[in-house]
């Protein structure tokens, strides 16, 4: 039988977040609390696993919003700030666990975090003051704690980012172009969170009606919109969803199969 995994939207906003500073527009000013968008990260709860997607600037925010308590890996998609500064946060799980925390992603991302924070791939101290964290490039599916994990190579703009498969989800940040390759990985998935940037066509993200027609195509029963700039209003522009897609807002949970 298979087994649930939950995953919790720790964040739907693009770099910037929402509100962005200095902005008076109706999604800025809303009251709407789906309008409040902390840097796009995830959440995967399997039994007793905890795992993240990313580690955004918001991270602190997001796990005292959540009550997490337990990260035993964090799955990388790509090396850009709003997706990775977060990582000295990190060392509270550490504490807490008491041991290290794997992290997972392409060479790309794992060499960004080898020359940037060094200080968090030493081995503990007694008092445990700075993440422990053992990085893994990873480059194809692969087993994490009896759990296959699949990395799905996308394109995002010039750089190499990887989504994430687990079961029949698929979490799909930061992307412009998604390899033929790389559908077929995706083929069955039932539950997919998919880059929707702004209306605008931009060079490194999906702009919603690419992100439409990539949802089409994929063919999930359910497709929720991520990654959001404030141009996206989140009521506007959940009646402008056809059937199957949906807008993601900061706190969504939903279940999907292992």
């Amino acid at each position: 039988m298979a087994k649930r995994g939950r995953i919790t939207v720790l964040g739907c906003g693009s770099s910037s977040g929402t509100p962005a500073l200095g902005c008076n527009c109706p999604t800025c000013v809303s009251d709407n609390p789906k309008n409040r968008r902390t840097r796009c990260s995830a959440y995967i709860r399997i039994d007793e696993l905890g795992l993240l997607i990313d580690t955004g600037p918001d991270l602190r925010q997001q796990a005292l919003r959540e009550g997490l308590t337990r990260v035993d890996a964090v799955l990388y998609t790509h090396p850009h700030a709003d997706h990775l500064n977060g990582i000295d946060d990190l060392r509270a799980f550490c504490y807490v666990k008491r041991g290290p925390i794997d992290l997972l992603g392409n060479s790309f991302t794992m060499d960004n975090i080898r020359a940037r924070f060094g200080y968090g791939l030493m081995p503990a101290s007694p008092s445990w003051d700075k993440p422990v964290l053992v990085p893994h490039d990873v480059e194809g599916p692969l087993s994490f704690a009896g759990l296959k994990l699949t990395p799905i190579p996308l394109k995002h703009g010039h750089w190499p980012c990887s989504g994430w498969r687990i079961g029949d989800m698929a979490w799909l940040t930061d992307v412009s172009d998604i390899p033929e390759e790389s559908l077929a990985l995706l083929d069955g998935v039932r539950l997919l969170f998919l880059d929707c940037l702004r209306d605008t066509p931009y060079f490194s993200h999906l702009s919603f009606a690419q992100a439409l027609a990539w949802a089409a195509r994929i063919g999930a029963e359910r497709t929720v919109l991520i990654h959001m700039t404030h141009e996206l209003e989140f009521a506007a522009l959940s009646a402008r969803c056809p059937a199957g897609v949906e807008v993601g807002f900061d706190g969504l949970q939903l279940d999907f199969k292992v």
